[in-house]
């Protein structure tokens, strides 16, 4: 306890009399320097560090021991500084886009976790994304070990993403920081952000910010888009399948004048081609076309503080899948054939506006405005889904300091609007759900070994009642190179059952709603708190930099609404009566063996376990065990910037439970636990310039197929029919070319 209290009150007085060193970081912008936010400034060999604020200046303790200092930031070059003496520092660094001929002697990680951070996150870098194909979101995590990827079932194509071991509508994904997959978006939304546009990825694992909202549960995702000023002027990628995919992306970017950028992002996908491969009748991947625009714009004033971004964005997304012989307009609605047509219409638009008080740079404010309407219309076979949902999101926050700049602060307060209209079936399903919120959250750090960050929020809302929620995040360095994390959060949110399950659809089942008294769908809010600790380690290893993670992470639901396939005839929803849990535990080991050579090896293992109607059993389609292992390679560049990369990522995935009685399971020829699948993944990318390169790649190089994986395909309007028992892929080996240039 002596030692706690030492560490909390004690060791930040010692530190705060340390001499610092300041300095202030800038970039080059039409011949002239500008201040850059946010760029990392640390000390090199140590875990004191520090970021650029929004005039680029900083400050970090000083040691006559510390000589080198390092300053990065991602799409620049890493600069290493010599420091002799506490004097006052201005240095400018160089992006890579202008640099025609550079010798690399320090290498930023396309991934990496930060030792300074009290939240667990991950930060992912477009050279990250660039080792798959990425062809969207959804797609972006192939590489990753923290997030997994599933099909959602056996016919729609769509990808399904689990953090912790839980579904994606417990994880809050945003985009800049706004609240963008969720609601009527969250099936297919991580579909409709194509990966040419994002910029970043940040994943947080455990309990997120409070500045973003209460309906973080399993962590966070935060996708950064390109920036109009920072993005190439022209930017093209085009794509090609051996699935009958094709995709064209197109960036152009100008500036408009001095303070104002513009960038409009096109992006075009489809998919003409009809496989069956393994001759169930169905299609193995969707027929499908996509048109998706974005208009987006940036106003920088650095003079007098004020940045804003502007986005205005339309999609039009069509999918039809089904039996091969199905055609839309002779045999919708009839039993001639079984066919699906999903049809997304959506329009966004959205703004950020902030500002920094030049004479008081530590005092900042900014607004966030988000509106969408998203209208699906579709059905599946004989059964009727459509959703129209309007939602507008409202976020005001300020920071400032207390005292001095190891106390920040962050206040601010925020309001939502979310109306539905649902057509489930035959049942019309309407209601409007609004709220407004206040939030506080407090950050110590000492700029060495502590980091803590403390945060509550207050909300009403005319659906959840009134209810707080409470975070909190700490960071402690024990010794070099290492990090210890602990987190606690509670989140809160209303389940959109039909949306957040649309492959029940695709299934003769029937829907049951076993509650009455709720305020949604009769149903109750779900509420969850999550609890994780972290331990992280880096080290040289043969004289190599390596690092070693570990990971504990628990969800206990409070309430779940949960969603239960036992009984294979139906799927009932009702409030958790008893116990729902997910236990998660990985460990990820990073290494860099030789010159421009990486790999990471992580395992992961899954206790997640749900209280049915029949008892206690495994969430189903939940494997206890994972294992993932990525290589990446790169030559060294020749003059002109041209060298070769090389990129290879392995899954295993355990065997996992099916739902239904493992009598029912027999007869449709299915176990209850559904074997182990490993699947296989590489890239080739070609750089002949900075301008230009192509890349061939190959997805499930394994040929890896899950048999008969349409119970009842046979007879689809028959009382067996099920799309939902998908353990494996279902299309086998595929493979890909594209090509990427740019002017800058």
């Amino acid at each position: 306890m002596k030692n706690l209290l030492y560490i909390i009150f004690i060791l930040p007085l010692c530190i705060f009399s340390q001499e610092k060193l300041m300095g202030t970081i800038t970039e080059s912008i039409n011949n002239k320097e500008v201040p850059l936010g946010g760029a990392n400034v640390y000390w090199a060999n140590t875990s004191l560090g520090t970021v650029t604020d929004f005039d680029g200046n900083f400050e970090i303790p000083y040691k006559p021991e510390f000589k080198k200092l390092v300053v990065s930031f991602v799409g620049y070059k890493t600069d290493t500084i010599s420091v002799e003496t506490p004097n006052r520092i201005t240095h400018s660094l160089v992006s890579t886009a202008n640099l025609d001929e550079v010798t690399v002697t320090a290498r930023q990680k396309a991934s990496s976790r930060s030792f300074i951070q009290s939240a667990n996150v991950l930060n992912v870098s477009s050279a990250e994304l660039l080792k798959a194909a990425c062809c969207n979101l959804a797609e972006s995590f192939e590489t990753n070990p923290s997030i997994d990827v599933n099909f959602a079932d056996a016919i729609s194509g769509t990808r399904q993403i689990k953090m912790l071991g839980l579904s994606s509508p417990y994880i809050l994904i945003t985009t800049e920081n706004v609240p963008s997959i969720r609601g009527a978006a969250q099936a297919y939304g991580l579909s409709f952000i194509p990966g040419t546009w994002v910029e970043s990825i940040q994943i947080t694992k455990g309990a997120g910010s409070v500045t973003n909202g209460y309906e973080s549960i399993a962590g966070q995702i935060n996708a950064e888009l390109q920036k109009p000023m920072t993005d190439d002027r022209l930017f093209v990628n085009a794509y090609g399948a051996g699935n009958g995919r094709f995709e064209l992306n197109t960036h152009l970017n100008t500036k408009v004048s001095e303070r104002w950028s513009t960038g409009l992002y096109l992006h075009g996908n489809m998919r003409e081609t009809e496989f069956d491969n393994n001759g169930d009748s169905f299609l193995d991947a969707p027929l499908m076309q996509q048109v998706n625009v974005m208009n987006r714009w940036q106003y920088t004033d650095q003079e007098n503080g004020y940045v804003g971004f502007f986005n205005f964005r339309y999609l039009n997304d069509e999918k039809q899948t089904g039996q091969i012989f199905f055609d839309p307009d002779k045999d919708r609605g009839t039993t001639n054939a079984w066919g699906s047509e999903i049809k997304t219409q959506r329009f966004d638009v959205s703004g950020k506006f902030g500002f920094v008080n030049p004479d008081i740079p530590w005092r900042t404010g900014g607004l966030q405005l988000a509106y969408s309407h998203h209208d699906q219309e579709s059905y599946f076979g004989l059964n009727d889904y459509n959703i129209q949902h309007n939602s507008f999101y409202a976020n005001l926050l300020y920071n400032s300091i207390i005292s001095d700049s190891r106390h920040k602060i962050k206040t601010g307060l925020s309001a939502t609007y979310d109306g539905y209209d649902e057509l489930v079936l035959s049942e019309n399903f309407s209601r409007v759900e609004n709220s407004v919120g206040a939030f506080f959250e407090y950050n110590f750090d000492n700029l060495g070994d502590l980091n803590f960050t403390a945060g509550i929020r207050g909300d009403v809302h005319n659906r959840l009642g009134a209810f707080l929620t409470p975070r909190f995040h700490l960071r402690y360095t024990p010794w070099e190179k290492s990090a210890f994390r602990i987190s606690a959060g509670r989140g809160k949110r209303s389940a959109n059952i039909f949306t957040e399950n649309q492959q029940i659809f695709a299934t003769s089942r029937s829907l049951n709603i076993l509650g009455e008294n709720g305020k949604i769908y009769g149903l109750d809010p779900e509420i969850a708190w999550n609890y994780g600790a972290s331990y992280m380690q880096g080290f040289n290893l043969f004289n190599r930099k390596a690092d070693i993670t570990f990971d504990f992470y628990r969800t206990d639901f409070v309430n779940q609404i949960v969603v239960d396939w036992e009984n294979p005839s139906e799927v009932n929803f009702y409030n958790l009566e008893g116990e729902s849990f997910s236990n998660n535990f990985q460990v990820e080991f990073n290494y860099n063996p030789f010159e421009h050579f990486d790999m990471r090896l992580a395992y992961k293992y899954y206790d997640v376990e749900t209280t049915y109607l029949s008892g206690k059993k495994q969430t189903p389609l939940t494997p206890n065990h994972r294992f993932f292992a990525n290589a990446s390679y790169e030559t060294n560049q020749s003059a002109k910037g041209g060298n070769w990369k090389f990129d290879a990522t392995f899954n295993y995935v355990g065997e996992q439970r099916f739902a239904s009685a493992e009598s029912y399971l027999n007869t449709i020829g299915l176990s209850e636990f559904s074997p182990s699948v490993s699947t296989l993944n590489a890239q080739i990318t070609k750089v002949f310039s900075t301008n230009f390169e192509i890349y061939v790649g190959g997805e499930n190089i394994t040929n890896v197929t899950q048999p008969n994986p349409i119970v009842g395909n046979d007879n689809p309007f028959g009382t067996i029919f099920d799309t939902t028992y998908v353990y494996g892929p279902i299309f086998g080996s595929s493979y890909y070319a594209g090509l990427r240039y740019s002017i800058n």
